[in-house]
């Protein structure tokens, strides 16, 4: 399997497609993405919980046991990462795992709290990828303070710096890397690729747009539209079931 940690490429991001089910790992990686990641709001929506409650864990753990014969490398989306659940999902067969910074309602973390989080992960399991996700922009505490907690992580042994939500070219190359960006609307890879990106995360968006493209089919049929043709057959649909 290729290495994850070497897809991370200044100027050549790696583009990172989010599934949510066994079907759609297999299914983006069959399409030819270098790795994959999951989206922790598609496997909590799909099981029916909201996302960042903490009721997902489980079925996250069990989708990466499901797929651990994928070819390509696999990174997680987790809703709180500890030492412990970071260690079953690389056991599990995880690559790399996001762990995030932002605590909800409470906040975001200490930075030397995060910063300790982060060092037990990579001193338990040294191969994980830890991408250390900052909240900052979600929670709005400005510019400077994710500088500051992506340096603190970098320190203390994070392999990648995650900011959801920055969107501003300038603000994007002031922070260290390998910096991985969630795609935006307008957003491009080429674009972020010549703001020396490393890692390009679609999130949850594939999952948001499968949703919306089965209620607009929903939509055309009951208005008297026919069934459409060229969609992925059933006969392939239930072979990623047993994918690879």
């Amino acid at each position: 399997m290729t290495d994850f940690h070497g897809l991370h490429r200044v100027g050549r991001p790696l583009l990172l497609p989010n599934a949510w089910d066994a079907a759609s790992v297999f299914a983006l990686a069959e399409v030819g993405f270098e790795a994959v990641g999951t989206t922790s709001l598609g496997v909590a929506a799909a099981q029916g919980v909201p996302d960042g409650a903490g009721l997902a864990r489980e079925r996250t753990l069990e989708l990466v046991r499901r797929v651990r014969g994928l070819r390509v490398p696999l990174t997680v989306d987790v809703e709180s990462a500890g030492v412990d659940f970071a260690a079953e999902l690389y056991e599990a067969g995880a690559a790399g795992i996001n762990v995030e910074d932002g605590r909800g309602e409470a906040g975001l973390a200490a930075v030397a709290e995060q910063a300790e989080l982060i060092a037990a992960i990579k001193e338990r399991v040294p191969r994980l990828f830890v991408n250390a996700r900052i909240d900052t922009y979600w929670l709005g505490t400005g510019q400077a303070d994710t500088r500051k907690r992506a340096e603190a992580y970098l320190k203390a042994g994070a392999d990648g710096i995650f900011v959801p939500g920055i969107r501003a070219d300038d603000e994007i190359r002031a922070l260290p890397g390998p910096l991985n960006v969630l795609l935006l609307p307008g957003m491009t890879v080429g674009g972020l690729a010549r703001l020396n990106v490393a890692r390009i995360s679609m999130g949850s968006l594939l999952y948001r747009a499968a949703l919306d493209a089965a209620l607009v089919t929903a939509a055309a049929i009951q208005a008297g539209a026919p069934a459409p043709d060229g969609v992925r057959s059933y006969a392939e649909t239930d072979r990623l079931a047993t994918y690879p």
